[in-house]
């Protein structure tokens, strides 16, 4: 008999908690904020709302299906079965936060606080749960956007996939030395960093450098097979060059880079507690990911 299907409830602790865990009280909470010209009042609502999401959330899973939920910052450690139905509860961010350990199960986003998030991806309400779930796990699997993902992947076979960037670079964002090849182009460079995104990451970071540098070319869409790339602040000195420093990468595709800094990161959507760590003479080849976000719609 096969096992019923799983809902993977996933969540952020609300800024409400941080404070309690910091303070210890809630009166010790207000006294700070009020301190700094803010009311834990909305706070204490927000979490509020969060807290009344998940209960709907959880309440809409079908009676014979299995359900469990994951902190965000347990993510990294939670291991999701190819059958789930992931129910992401929070902000747009979360969705990105979570897709990066997936592979291929379907995504629900639910938005817990409506005009405070801009729905990109938590597009739904938590009434919208119970129907959702069902049509994820029907035959036809429900209606999904197929959002296209960034990977990175060392000469080691550490990888690492993103939904909206990569960044590579060092840690504390200082210089970074490094070799950069695409095509039959290729140059030595310092900088403070190499962005490679997707049309999903195109309303984010990614969308700041594209302003600055002018935006003459067209970002991708959230599903077009299509990633843009981009370095950060690069110096021109008689060893390292400026020539290569934006472009776009089709699905086939490589932006190759190999490390002349003792250390440099790679992580993706701003998760840089999960990083991969590379070294002198390392290469990392970074383009278009075969694994997708598959998102209700």
């Amino acid at each position: 008999m096969s096992l019923a299907p799983r809902a993977v409830l996933v969540y952020r602790t609300t800024e409400y908690e941080e404070l309690l865990a910091r303070h210890g009280t809630h009166g010790q909470a207000e006294f700070f904020l009020s301190s700094r010209g803010r009311s834990v009042a909305e706070v204490f609502e927000r979490h509020q709302r969060t807290g009344r999401a998940l209960r709907d959330v959880a309440a809409a899973v079908p009676l014979r299906w299995r359900q469990t939920r994951v902190e965000r910052a347990d993510l990294d450690r939670f291991l999701f079965a190819p059958q789930d139905v992931v129910v992401v509860v929070g902000q747009d961010g979360l969705v990105a936060n979570t897709a990066k350990y997936l592979a291929g199960q379907p995504v629900v986003g639910i938005d817990t606080d409506p005009g405070r998030n801009p729905g990109v991806l938590v597009r739904h309400r938590p009434g919208d749960a119970g129907r959702l779930l069902r049509a994820a796990a029907s035959q036809g699997g429900g209606t999904t956007d197929e959002l296209t993902m960034v990977e990175a992947v060392a000469d080691d076979t550490q990888r690492i996939v993103a939904l909206n960037e990569i960044y590579l670079g060092r840690p504390g964002h200082q210089t970074s030395r490094y070799h950069l090849g695409l095509r039959d182009g290729a140059e030595a460079q310092a900088s403070s960093g190499v962005l490679v995104g997707t049309g999903t990451g195109a309303t984010g970071w990614l969308r700041s450098l594209w302003l600055e540098r002018g935006g003459s070319s067209p970002l991708p869409g959230p599903s077009e097979r299509r990633l843009v790339w981009y370095v950060r602040e690069a110096w021109p000195s008689p060893a390292t060059g400026t020539s290569l420093v934006e472009g776009t990468l089709a699905a086939a595709e490589r932006l190759a880079l190999t490390v002349e800094s003792d250390r440099l990161v790679a992580f993706g959507d701003g998760m840089e507690s999960d990083a991969i760590e590379l070294t002198w003479g390392q290469t990392v080849r970074l383009g278009v990911s075969d694994t997708s976000l598959r998102l209700l719609v």
